[in-house]
């Protein structure tokens, strides 16, 4: 039996994608800009911290239940997401060079 989660790593990555990068893009988040080559390490690393600083500075106290939210952060496939976003930044870069060239024939 797969271990896969809606076509995703695990179920952790799925839930942390879905509930806390969907419908954003990486320049939403400040992972990089539509001018800037992406690294999916760095991305991937960005997308960690970015979410463990949204858990800790939530109304969560310290103790067990941020303990615990960081437990499952840690089960996530950050650089699956990070990929994801790389993928949507190369689309979104190939369709705009296409925009141009189209521009540039008429």
């Amino acid at each position: 039996m797969s271990d896969t989660y809606n076509g995703w790593t695990n179920y952790a990555t799925w839930r942390v994608n879905l509930e806390m990068f969907d419908g954003q893009s990486a320049e939403d988040l400040g992972c990089f800009t539509r001018y800037e080559e992406p690294d999916t390490s760095d991305v991937a690393q960005y997308l960690r911290e970015w979410a463990e600083e949204s858990i800790s500075n939530d109304a969560i106290p310290e103790g067990l239940a941020i303990d615990y939210a960081l437990a499952f952060l840690d089960q996530v496939n950050w650089y699956e997401i990070a990929q994801h976003f790389v993928d949507e930044w190369n689309e979104l870069r190939q369709e705009e060079e296409r925009e141009e060239e189209e521009e540039s024939d008429e």
